[in-house]
């Protein structure tokens, strides 16, 4: 009797679907657009064609209100918080650059590996993704499926191509501009596929030719983006498969020629159809519905200040060497020691030489007090706090959670200095055109976050998301743990 039971209990669990296992797609694909500020979704948008950006609007669902929860805001943090949905003071990548262990490392830094693909003496390859302490989405689709799962990475940047890929990645690939082509690490492999190969010899550019400034840096990464998913047949594996692609030549054209302006215009346009093609490539690879794809940016960038000067707004920019000097012969003056107090300044983080300072017998946090009151008198800045003070100094309450998300007590430095208004990290000359980014204001810290495909809404809210929420959003989707750091919370509007 109690064996007919279990019998019909199956049975009616076969039927309810129990047991099946989590319906999940084949593939996921994240994009992040480098630099790319929420605004341009609408300021381009009626150049855009159809089958790109006006696609992910039409089809899709945008969070039109996404935040960067973080300062400073810049490259590396942002690929890194995006794909573990959490903030510097937990994944610990606090910078493109920053100190570690004593020294000046990038934020993919790994002496202990070589480049593969490369016979060219330079450190472009000597990168992994140890120095960053969290995982990400594609690790925990690799430990929810026992590891079965298959994940890439595609960038011209060596950390855009490896923090988004995570621990545990099959692979990552990035340009090397002096080989002319895609290389990796022995982090991942001892030599290159064939198919790498292949693609390489097919695409191979003259050394030193900056790919990543122009537009066909664009289109070559959405080349071997698409190379990737076909070689290595993502999508059609038992398990849910992942590719991370960044697009890092809006960046550098940023830089150079700011928010405005016909380069930054024809950049934008190709890469809507790259993206075009790309989309195209999923929907005959993979399938139409069969694939969940999210596009997002890592940053924005704030207008050139000679622009905004031009129509009577404030904006500008400040440039860290004076300040260097200014501090150091304040901190002179006022201990009669001459030196180097500060050991470095990137982007808003400021370095002082705990050695030089200990060494001459001088207290450590007297000093750093008074390096905060001398950057105080200097306009430029809004706020100046020492990091491990931030509490209690008299900052906006969320400007404040954002310091403190992008402080790590082991890599950030001691003090941050927050920039006034428009004005951005470097130099305005009357003849400056570029731009940059790294502060808090919503020109760098709105960002674009558009879902589709796979159980996507259609459609789109206002309300407050972040860019932790991508990781929590997807990982929910998915019906597996979120990554070991994050932060974030689902945006339920997104899912059906």
């Amino acid at each position: 009797m109690k064996r007919k039971i279990l019998t019909l209990v199956l049975l009616f669990a076969c039927a309810m679907g129990w047991g099946k296992g989590v319906e999940q797609p084949k593939l996921i694909v994240g994009i992040v657009v480098d630099q790319m500020r929420w605004d341009y979704l609408f300021y381009y948008y009626d150049k855009f064609g159809e089958g790109g950006l006006r696609r992910l609007l039409s089809e899709g669902f945008s969070c039109d209100n996404t935040m960067i929860s973080h300062v400073p805001t810049i490259t590396a943090i942002g690929h890194s918080s995006v794909y573990t949905g959490s903030v510097p003071a937990l994944h610990g990548i606090a910078g493109n650059n920053f100190f570690l262990n004593g020294k000046n490392v990038t934020s993919v830094t790994d002496t202990t590996v070589v480049a593969v693909g490369s016979d060219t003496s330079h450190r472009e390859g000597m990168c992994s993704p140890r120095n960053m302490l969290a995982n990400t989405i594609g690790d925990q689709l690799k430990i929810a499926t026992d590891f079965k799962s298959k994940v890439f990475g595609v960038a011209l940047k060596d950390r855009a191509a490896i923090l988004p890929a995570g621990h545990s990645a099959d692979a990552a690939y990035w340009w090397d501009g002096k080989a002319g082509h895609f290389i990796t690490s022995s982090y991942y492999m001892d030599k290159l596929p064939r198919w790498v190969e292949n693609f390489n010899r097919i695409n191979h550019t003259k050394p030193d030719f900056d790919i990543k400034t122009s537009n066909e840096g664009v289109s070559m990464t959405f080349k071997m983006a698409t190379e990737v998913l076909r070689q290595e047949r993502l999508g059609h594996h038992e398990f849910c498969d992942m590719l991370t692609v960044s697009i890092s030549s809006t960046d550098a054209i940023g830089h150079a020629y700011s928010t405005r302006g016909t380069e930054n215009l024809e950049v934008y346009l190709q890469l809507d159809k790259d993206l075009t093609k790309f989309l195209r490539s999923l929907d005959n690879e993979v399938g139409r519905g069969n694939y969940l794809l999210f596009l997002t940016a890592d940053h924005g960038a704030v207008h050139n200040g000679n622009f905004l000067n031009e129509h009577h707004l404030p904006g500008g920019g400040w440039a860290a060497s004076p300040t260097r000097n200014t501090l150091n012969e304040g901190l002179a003056k006022k201990f009669g020691v001459s030196g180097n107090y500060v050991k470095a300044i990137m982007d808003c983080r400021i370095y002082l030489d705990h050695d030089f300072i200990n060494n001459n017998g001088l207290d450590f946090e007297a000093v750093c007090d008074k390096a905060v009151s001398i950057l105080k008198e200097d306009p430029q800045f809004a706020f100046v706090t020492a990091y491990e003070k931030v509490q209690q100094a008299s900052i906006p309450q969320f400007l404040r959670e954002r310091i403190i998300n992008g402080y790590n007590r082991q890599r950030s430095g001691d003090i941050v200095v927050i920039l006034q208004g428009s004005h951005m990290h470097g130099n305005v000359g009357p003849d400056y055109k570029g731009t940059s980014h790294g502060t808090w204001n919503p020109d760098d810290s709105h960002i674009p976050l558009l879902f589709m495909g796979w159980h996507v809404n259609q459609g789109s809210t206002n309300r407050p998301t972040f860019m932790v929420d991508i990781a929590a959003t997807v990982c929910a989707m998915l019906h597996i743990q979120m990554p070991d750091c994050c932060i974030g919370t689902a945006i339920p509007e997104v899912m059906k």
